[in-house]
């Protein structure tokens, strides 16, 4: 009887303690749920089909997040999907929100980085989308499996190169209907 009622009071001391401690609270708009689930998996793609050529094209990343390491599987298309590719030197920051790591694609190692966003609903590539450096890749997370890929969206016009002064000419004040240097008033030659 003794024992029974160690037990009784042991189950009650840790149930008290269990209710006193602390909750993490986080509010809809903090920072604490900005970025990706410490555990589990995640699929990103902005893959498409071509309507002309009912080629695939875009890319694919599949996080898988467990208690001892990261894995990033990567997928893209050259015509055709490519063999899935394990990535090496996989890193996600603590709080989830930005990750990189490397691939070897056809000899070349490539490093591929980017930021979470929506609460880890996208994943934002740093540069390359269309060929455009300064133009992000936006791949959303896959929610529904089952879902046949969307058409082919054209890729946005490049912006233009700004125009660079020529070197070998003089540079012009930014002024309408004025010369560069006010010419003197010819003087009248005496005789």
């Amino acid at each position: 009887m003794k024992i029974a009622h160690q037990i009784a009071c042991f189950s009650l001391l840790a149930a008290s303690a269990a209710i006193a401690a602390p909750k993490a609270v986080t509010k809809p708009g903090s920072k604490a749920n900005a970025g990706l689930p410490r555990y589990g998996m995640a699929v990103y793609s902005d893959l498409c089909v071509h309507p002309e050529s009912g080629e695939f094209g875009g890319q694919r990343i599949s996080v898988q997040r467990f208690a001892e390491v990261d894995t990033v599987i990567y997928e893209f298309t050259a015509g055709g999907l490519s063999w899935p590719l394990v990535a090496a030197d996989v890193n996600i920051d603590p709080q989830g929100r930005q990750m990189y790591f490397t691939v070897h694609v056809d000899e070349e190692e490539r490093t591929i980085s980017g930021k979470f966003a929506d609460k880890g609903d996208t994943l934002v590539l740093d540069g390359g989308y269309c060929g455009q450096p300064d133009v992000p890749a936006k791949l959303r997370k896959v929610k529904d499996f089952g879902r046949a890929a969307p058409a082919c969206k054209p890729c946005p016009a490049p912006k233009p190169a700004p125009l660079e002064p020529q070197e070998d000419q003089p540079a012009v004040p930014n002024m309408p209907h004025e010369a560069p240097v006010k010419q003197a008033a010819p003087q009248p030659q005496q005789a």
